[in-house]
């Protein structure tokens, strides 16, 4: 019975002694300040929202959108590597990561907090500062645009507009559209609740200036048409003192060649002014002596136009001059 005893004894020490030292382990990994933030990490390489959403916290109130926060935008995070995890004065936790987002190397500082225990055994913790940060994202010259794929609309277009995003994390901010593009622009999160700029410059494509040049040709042309010196709305004209005796006759010699900036208004494009040259063929009548003769000369004019795209992809040009 004695050596029962010892035998029993020593098994329930050593039982004793795996769940402490297992309880031990636990505690210094995943249970730990740093687990706790990994944890967080890999829920985000996993593209897991939910999972990652619940260990972030709500965020605070925010009229951000909240269109970055699901998997389709979500980058790729990889090479995830405990950098330190220190305890600070006040019992905070800095918890310092390295990764690797998108091909783009970072690190990340993340502060945590005991907020209490499980099982009695175990600590949990929670973000002191919340890990979703905020994207400025300034979409220029159109609303539409791709974030890491996902199709969005901007509400103020040219001007800054909060997106919420996981930190750390990359965005790659793009559009591409029948007639306009942008070089596609990269954000990198890295700091929890922080706030990031990010600007994606739209502008005209080869194919917008093809059509614009074509419909300001076609404008220029209808111009022609007009037998008048001065043809309504128009940018060319030629007054003349002396009495015309036959319709006039307009045709184009050299038409303005096609470059498309940022226009003033939401979604409005322009040609700035642009040098070009009608021609008149017309038989003048003198005041003076009566003698007729004709007038077949180049007339050198200088206009500019506004664009607008209509749905279909039209063009409205209106000349300015």
């Amino acid at each position: 019975m004695r050596r029962e005893i010892i035998t029993w004894s020593i098994v329930a020490a050593v039982v004793v002694a795996a769940f402490a030292g297992t309880v031990l382990i636990l505690n210094a990994s995943l249970y730990s300040a740093g687990g706790f933030v990994r944890s967080y990490l890999d829920a985000l390489e996993r593209k897991d929202v939910d999972g990652a959403l619940e260990l972030a916290g709500a965020p605070s109130e925010t009229d951000a959108s909240r269109e970055l926060l699901v998997r389709d935008a979500m980058g790729d995070l990889g090479e995830i590597r405990l950098v330190s995890d220190e305890a600070q004065a006040d019992g905070i936790h800095r918890v310092v990561y390295a990764w690797e987002a998108d091909g783009t190397a970072g690190q990340s500082s993340f502060d945590v907090r005991r907020d209490g225990t499980l099982f009695g055994l175990f600590p949990t913790w929670e973000f002191d500062t919340s890990p979703i940060a905020t994207l400025q994202l300034s979409i220029m010259h159109d609303d539409h645009f791709e974030a890491n794929g996902v199709e969005l609309v901007t509400p103020t277009q040219n001007e800054p507009s909060p997106y919420l995003a996981f930190a750390p994390g990359a965005y790659e901010l793009s559009h591409k559209s029948t007639l306009l593009t942008a070089v596609p622009e990269t954000v990198t999160v890295s700091s929890p609740s922080s706030i990031v700029p990010g600007v994606l410059d739209i502008q005209a494509n080869d194919k917008f200036v093809a059509a614009a040049q074509q419909a300001v040709n076609k404008a220029l042309d209808d111009c022609t048409t007009q037998t008048v010196l001065l043809p309504t709305a128009c940018p060319f004209g030629r007054p003349i003192a002396n009495r015309i005796v036959t319709d006039p006759l307009w045709s184009m010699v050299t038409y303005p060649r096609v470059t498309i900036e940022p226009g003033t208004g939401d979604s409005q494009w322009r040609m700035p002014p642009t040098d070009a040259t009608a021609h008149l063929v017309v038989d003048v009548k003198s005041l003076f002596d009566g003698s007729v003769s004709t007038l077949d000369e180049d007339v050198p004019f200088t206009v500019g136009y506004s664009i607008s795209i209509l749905p279909g992809n039209e063009l409205v040009v209106t000349a300015e001059f």
